[in-house]
């Protein structure tokens, strides 16, 4: 066995470790070894029939769990092994809330803990109500922005989409004890950055990593800021290869417009609007990089 992202070694006991314990809780299991080195190699642990008592009520009693404790031999040494199984709800020690993360234990901060509260309770980000906005304060371009899209993708019946928008966000899930969802702010009003910081494109024209000829920003609602985006990145920041069949002029682009709407589609989709950063666009005279902020799933 070696150390991976549900194995730790440790040479001794310290109660600070109770921390790994909770990491492993809050993520995938694990198991926790005492009385092996960094190397792998077994050292031994002073008091192990003592800790063998001890450690099971202390996490009970600190982090609310129940886990089993083994001890075992291995060359003549005395070691502990703490198997930690995931938890269903969330495990805090002394208020903090730790997480196993490779071979690393985290503590959980900020975003990061209101993402992984919510995860732990089945829920999203995008699906957490925001109270004080109904409706009536959503734009009604943006409405229209979508039905457009949805009649064309021939995604929702057309009884749906003939709907008042009230009876529409109620059809797309994205109200909650009669308080609009986040996604739906992010959808539908003019100005998502009113609540979500960073909810917008930046584009920028560049010679060089260091030399940024000229740039722009791209806000509204995410159907706009789709569109705007598709829309200037063609007209303004890609130059077209022209040749002629004929006498009929033809502009081919250098990168399709299919793919290049599903690119941008997917950084708006995929961004974790918590990070308070844009989505960036840079463009080159070769290549074109789209980056947003976000990570991959558990």
């Amino acid at each position: 066995m070696t150390e991976n992202h549900t194995v730790e070694w440790k040479a001794i006991w310290r109660d600070e470790y109770l921390r790994w314990v909770c990491g492993f809780a809050n993520a995938e299991g694990g198991t926790l070894v005492i009385g092996r080195n960094d190397l792998g190699d077994p050292v031994g642990v002073d008091g192990a029939e003592r800790l063998l008592t001890e450690l099971p009520n202390k996490i009970r009693y600190l982090l609310g769990i129940v886990v089993p404790v083994r001890l075992f031999e291995e060359r003549g040494h005395k070691l502990l092994e703490i198997v930690v199984e995931p938890q269903p709800t969330p495990i805090s020690y002394r208020g903090e809330y730790h997480f196993r993360s490779g071979s690393t234990k985290q503590q959980l901060t900020g975003a990061a803990l209101s993402a992984f509260l919510l995860h732990k309770f089945g829920r999203h980000w995008d699906s957490a109500p925001v109270p004080g906005i109904n409706v009536d304060d959503l734009s009604p371009e943006a409405f229209k922005r979508f039905r457009k899209h949805a009649r064309r993708s021939e995604r929702m019946p057309p009884e749906a989409l003939a709907a008042n928008n009230a009876e529409l966000v109620e059809r797309l899930h994205l109200v909650d004890a009669g308080m609009l969802k986040r996604a739906a702010l992010l959808m539908f009003h003019e100005d998502p950055e009113r609540w979500f910081t960073g909810a917008f494109v930046k584009v920028g024209m560049f010679r060089s990593n260091a030399d940024l000829l000229y740039h722009e920003e791209i806000h509204g609602d995410l159907f706009a800021q789709m569109e705007r985006t598709i829309e200037i990145l063609r007209t303004k920041y890609m130059i077209a290869w022209i040749t002629y069949e004929g006498v009929q002029r033809v502009e081919t682009y250098p990168v399709p417009e299919a793919a290049l709407r599903e690119a941008v589609l997917n950084a708006l989709i995929h961004k974790d609007y918590t990070s308070g950063a844009p989505i960036q666009i840079s463009v080159y005279a070769d290549h074109l990089m789209i980056w947003n902020p976000g990570q991959l799933p558990h």
